[in-house]
């Protein structure tokens, strides 16, 4: 029987720990000293409260004037909490050492340069000084931006490697220098001098404080310490527990229990590999006594990861920036990811149900309550979730239901911890007092970490501003899109054909993409590059983000990398490269339902745009495609599949997802065949055994 962890004891083992830091796309922290500790979690902490209290009472000089703070306090953070090298030189002391505190000091001040409220000259003077000096800078200002270029790009490549802030230098000496290319280039331009270069990064909307920082200034930090907040509730176990109860004993339930863990599990983490090692963690020995292949169960544990941040209501860190870039509601995203989210996990599902015939898996005795008291002890967690739904749903801000959602988590933590003190061994102080004394202890510490597990996202929103600065100066993305679509159109002259084309050249570029950047950095790069590209050949704006939004994220499971695959493989010992391949299979529907949204105008009913009755029938369209996919990469239908069904499937599932009322009929038929002939030659090959079995128990009689 498999003992599950204590209730509220969620916490990572130590190898899985290090397996995350290993694997994960973001660096591994620091794992601080006492003092340092103490220090950089009070700084954390005043930090978050800042960026609590601008939801309700923001300052009277604008986001800007915010985001410049924000930046300013949250970047000495990175230097403190993130080494220059992965591994410690000194296992025993990871504290900051000399050059990273003088660095930390150096960011504060450049950061907070451009609203000093004291100056001499042209140094500093206040932000309305700075503002005024725009598209003139001074040499101070000048000298500051690039300080602060500086450390930017040095801050990206301590928590997500050197690949990002390659690409950064790679624009800017584009920038610089594009003006020497042939002018008959189409990649040429009229030149950017540096002082131009720095103002665009600091003054204008695209630079360091554009969208991207906007978001994560707001949205990613806030649902960030919602987690955190929500995981110190005890959340993360009750979720697991939920899931472990719901299905209780069969030969499926391990699956399926890893695929339901996975989706809530991601509403406290925010990372596919995070919560792929989490999962792991606990899911893996009820997998193994299963009787599930190491391999099988990793790419179902990397599979359930990735699907939590393609699914409501916490979807990634780039849906936010969907919202801003489309100038539409948070909620409105969220409800464009509800069909595809049914979708992918209805391959997993029909996957983990054909594996459990395949493999032969066994029922596995697992030690926690019925499901009906399991949701007595934690139905509240379900609460603040609801509240960030139905705020949405009255239009009330995303970052103002979260900071809701945020105090009714941390109102049911306090109550837990009353009922924790009172039904505990008496101790000197009140049990309330002392409760409340734990209470206080865990919401900071929520809060710290609320701050300090943004930090990758920010120092890669802050660096994404130099590409997005660099395109939006040269015009460059409009140049790449075009070149996308010209490099098609060289392949045909059909329209149809050169948008297929398009699609496919869009969604391995996102997914090249993704392999050497993180997901937001991906996901704002495509947006500014490859977008404009399917916008000129007539897709609606929402179907392009999604699509790119979804091969972004699906990065981390994309062979050769895969980030979250290798991970699960080193959480089962599996074989990291047939790992990948499982993992592949198992997301596959996420893979081409993307590319159902872009190919035709019916694939907007997909993303719940459209009349009800097209919603309905493509819905069911692509399902029955998810159906065909799953018997082709399962290799079973009532049995064993045989190269014909499989065949007949792959055809079916690119006809079905091809949603034109032509096509859909016909992979209709093609997925009758496949089943008309495995039920044909299943009966042949059963009745050719038969007799096979009599002649065998005759001989035993005998």
């Amino acid at each position: 029987m498999i003992q599950q962890p204590r209730a509220g004891e969620l916490a990572q083992p130590p190898e899985a720990i290090d397996t995350l830091g290993a694997h994960d796309e973001e660096r591994p922290a620091r794992r601080l000293g006492a003092r340092w500790g103490r220090f950089v979690h009070v700084a954390a902490v005043g930090i978050a409260l800042l960026v609590l209290w601008q939801v309700f009472f923001p300052f009277s000089q604008g986001t800007g004037f915010y985001l410049v703070i924000f930046v300013g306090l949250t970047l000495p953070l990175v230097y403190l909490c993130y080494r220059r090298t992965v591994r410690p030189r000194d296992p025993d002391a990871d504290d900051p050492g000399p050059v990273d505190i003088a660095l930390a000091a150096l960011a504060l001040v450049v950061g907070l340069y451009p609203v000093l409220p004291f100056g001499f000259g042209d140094f500093a003077g206040g932000y309305d000084a700075f503002l005024d000096r725009g598209g003139q800078l001074s040499t101070w200002d000048i000298l500051a931006g690039t300080l602060l270029l500086v450390l930017v790009l040095e801050a990206a490549r301590r928590t997500t490697g050197l690949v990002l802030p390659v690409v950064c230098l790679a624009f800017l000496a584009y920038a610089y220098y594009g003006g020497y290319l042939p002018q008959h280039w189409a990649v040429a331009h009229a030149g950017v001098d540096f002082s131009q270069i720095v103002n665009g990064l600091v003054n204008d909307p695209s630079g360091f404080y554009g969208i991207p920082t906007g978001v994560a200034a707001s949205y990613i930090v806030l649902f960030t310490i919602y987690g955190a907040v929500l995981n110190s509730s005890g959340a993360g176990k009750f979720f697991v527990d939920f899931s472990f109860a719901l299905f209780r004993r069969s030969r499926t339930a391990p699956g399926r229990t890893a695929a339901t863990s996975g989706f809530l599990l991601g509403t406290v983490s925010g990372s596919g590999t995070a919560t792929t090692v989490t999962l792991g963690a606990i899911t893996w020995p009820v997998l193994r006594q299963a009787g599930y292949p190491r391999e099988n169960a990793g790419g179902l544990l990397a599979a359930s990861g990735i699907g939590a941040i393609l699914s409501p209501p916490t979807l990634g860190a780039a849906a936010f920036i969907i919202a801003e870039y489309l100038e539409t509601s948070y909620l409105t995203v969220m409800v464009w990811a509800i069909i595809p989210t049914i979708l992918y996990y209805l391959g997993i599902v029909l996957a983990v149900e054909m594996d459990a015939r395949r493999f032969g898996a066994r029922e596995v005795a697992v030690d926690v309550p019925g499901v009906w008291r399991v949701l007595r002890g934690g139905l509240h967690h379900f609460a603040s979730l609801a509240i960030i739904v139905v705020f949405l749903a009255l239009d009330i801000p995303p970052f103002t239901a979260v900071v809701y959602a945020t105090g009714v988590a941390a109102l049911f933590a306090l109550g837990a911890r009353l009922v924790e003190a009172r039904t505990g061994e008496p101790a000197e102080r009140p049990w309330w007092l002392r409760a409340a004394g734990r209470w206080l202890a865990d919401m900071a510490g929520a809060l710290a970490d609320g701050i300090r597990g943004a930090l990758p996202v920010i120092a890669v929103c802050a660096a994404a501003g130099v590409i997005t600065s660099v395109i939006t100066k040269t015009g460059l993305g409009q140049v790449l899109a075009d070149a996308l679509v010209q490099l098609a159109r060289a392949l045909s002259d059909n329209p149809t054909v050169v948008l297929v084309l398009t699609v496919v050249f869009a969604g391995i570029a996102v997914s090249v993409l993704g392999l050497a950047v993180p997901v937001t950095a991906s996901f704002i790069i495509a947006w500014v590059v490859i977008g404009p590209a399917l916008v000129d050949l007539g897709v609606a704006p929402a179907e392009v983000a999604m699509f790119i939004f979804y091969y972004a994220v699906l990065s981390e499971v994309t062979p050769p990398t895969a980030l979250a695959a290798v991970a699960a493989a080193a959480i089962t010992g599996g074989a990291v490269l047939k790992t990948m391949w499982q993992t592949w299979k198992y997301t596959l529907p996420a893979f081409l339902v993307p590319i159902a949204f872009v190919l035709t105008d019916n694939g907007a009913a997909l993303l719940l745009r459209g009349p009800p009755l097209d919603v309905l029938w493509v819905t069911a369209a692509s399902a029955l495609g998810v159906a065909a996919l799953a018997v082709l990469t399962g290799g079973w239908l009532f049995g064993p599949a045989r190269l014909p069904e499989r065949l007949l499937c792959l055809l079916a599932a690119a006809l079905l997802l091809y949603l034109q009322p032509v096509s859909v009929g016909i992979g209709i038929a093609c997925l009758v065949a496949a089943v008309v002939v495995h039920v044909l030659t299943r009966r042949h090959t059963v009745e050719a055994e038969e007799p096979d079995e009599g002649k065998e128990a005759n001989r035993a009689n005998a």
